[in-house]
């Protein structure tokens, strides 16, 4: 198999080219993420304002480096950031990954409602072929 082949099967066992959106289709995908059981959490207490905020800072934490200077660092204060709607023009948004837009978006949503990171506890294990001394 070559390289394309398997990063071809690694996309559609992860479901990167499933074309389904309906509702009803099931959370199956790993469970960190937006496919799986962190994805199954309901939206609660976020207002449509809180949601465009978290979209705001979710640009502008995916944009790091081709933003205006220091916007990436105010949008990592979270809710307590002091930016607005404007600061999300001005430079080459097709720059950004929009996946990553996603990504910091659902993040900061699960700030505002509090339960971030919305993952189980990680525990830490000795990496392959090493022991602990």
């Amino acid at each position: 198999m070559s390289l394309e082949q398997l990063f071809d099967q690694i996309g559609h066992d992860l479901g990167w080219h499933d074309h389904n959106m309906r509702r009803d289709r099931p959370y199956d995908g790993q469970p960190h993420t937006s496919t799986g059981a962190r994805g199954a959490t309901e939206i609660r207490g976020v207002t449509f304002r809180d949601l465009r905020d978290c979209f705001i800072r979710a640009v502008l934490l995916s944009s790091s480096g081709i933003s205006k200077p220091g916007l990436y660092e105010e949008a990592c204060k979270g809710e307590v950031a002091t930016l607005c709607e404007n600061d999300i023009y001005g430079f080459n948004l097709d720059k950004l990954d929009p996946m990553a837009i996603a990504q910091n978006l659902c993040c900061e949503v699960e700030r505002i409602m509090g339960i971030f990171p919305n993952v189980p506890g990680l525990t830490p294990t000795p990496a392959a072929g090493r022991t602990e001394t």
